[in-house]
């Protein structure tokens, strides 16, 4: 499936809930959900009275998930297939991997203003992880990792304007706004991560 470049709220209507795809737009008064809750296209309100199968929700969680981290089909497969093979729980597993995706934490430290943003940042090799460029989005984080702007950015407008912005840090990740760097603490467990997915109807879907 090619990357989704259509309208960002077009998505959190269609999914009947916020996304954060916009960064602050989602929490304010100008979010395309708080004004028209109805689903997408000509016969959106329609759909959203239309019975739901089972499949039909199976599907809309996956592509929900989708959605969030910015992955595409044939990747989101490969990052459950190695998530089923882990032990412990299939769907926290696929969750937790998704979370420990470099672009994912990135927007998580509040490093950038969305995780498209993240993604872009990271492929244009703003990021070290450990002193080490990176510039792969999907790259696995791992416990006691340092994620840190490189020093030629810092001073670019866009650094400039995440440093003011004050952001709530997952308790797994901790963060030095004055260093413009943060710190993997441990992997997330499934109760901090706050993503509104029911990985269990991903897990359902994938098993058929």
């Amino acid at each position: 499936m090619a990357r989704y470049t259509g309208p960002s709220c077009r998505l959190c209507r269609r999914e009947g809930c916020k996304l954060h795809l916009k960064g602050e737009r989602c929490n304010s008064d100008k979010c395309s959900l708080n004004r028209r809750a109805q689903a997408p296209g000509q016969h959106g309100a329609a759909n959203n009275r239309r019975r739901v199968k089972e499949y039909s929700l199976q599907l809309r969680e996956k592509q929900r998930a989708k959605f969030v981290y910015g992955v595409e089909e044939k990747q989101f497969r490969n990052t459950f297939n190695k998530a089923a093979k882990k032990k412990g729980i299939t769907g926290e597993n696929l969750l937790i991997m998704l979370e420990k995706r470099l672009d994912n934490v990135v927007y998580r430290m509040g490093l950038s203003l969305t995780r498209r943003e993240a993604r872009q940042l990271v492929v244009h090799s703003h990021f070290l992880v450990n002193g080490k460029k990176v510039n792969i989005p999907s790259y696995q984080v791992k416990a006691g990792d340092v994620i840190s702007v490189k020093a030629k950015s810092l001073n670019s407008p866009k650094f400039k304007e995440i440093k003011e912005m004050t952001v709530g840090v997952p308790e797994w990740l901790s963060v030095d706004r004055d260093k413009m760097e943060g710190k993997v603490l441990a992997d997330p467990t499934r109760e901090q991560i706050d993503t509104p997915i029911e990985e269990r109807l991903i897990v359902e879907l994938y098993s058929k």
